[in-house]
């Protein structure tokens, strides 16, 4: 029994192991993604959660999970959550700044802002190729089989 349940734990690490979660399986820091939208990103509060795609996501509000309940996939951010910069420059899974965001074509993307670092800057300078080289990186190296 124990090595079935290994193996099935296994399987669920695999499928879930591309996103950026916390221990408890919450992604964006417990931060509400639809808050992003308005401009403004929000700590959610864990009253007003929604599991979605291997992700659990906090809601500001009750109207904010109604919304992200409709279209979700509109509101989950790009790169399974990790920094956008860090996706297209090297590849990697890099953390994020939940506060430090952007959205391009109705799209949501974080970046790493720690240690006067500001990944978002230089993706503003750079932001088509490496908006390109990070879809190619996240689709080969974390969503191929």
């Amino acid at each position: 029994m124990i090595q079935f349940f290994s193996l099935i734990t296994l399987v669920f690490l695999m499928q879930e192991g591309h996103l950026n979660l916390d221990r408890q399986g919450v992604a964006i820091g417990g931060y509400d993604p639809v808050s992003y939208f308005a401009g403004k990103p929000t700590a959610g509060r864990s009253e007003y959660s929604f599991r979605f795609q291997g992700a659990s996501y906090y809601f500001s509000s009750s109207k904010n999970l109604e919304i992200f309940k409709l279209t979700p996939e509109k509101y989950v951010p790009q790169y399974g959550g990790w920094c956008a910069y860090a996706m297209g420059e090297t590849g990697d899974q890099v953390k994020i700044d939940p506060e430090t965001f952007k959205i391009t074509n109705g799209k949501l993307y974080l970046f790493y802002n720690f240690r006067g670092n500001n990944t978002l800057i230089p993706w503003e300078q750079s932001e088509l190729p490496l908006m390109e080289k990070a879809d190619e990186n996240w689709k080969t190296k974390y969503l191929s089989d």
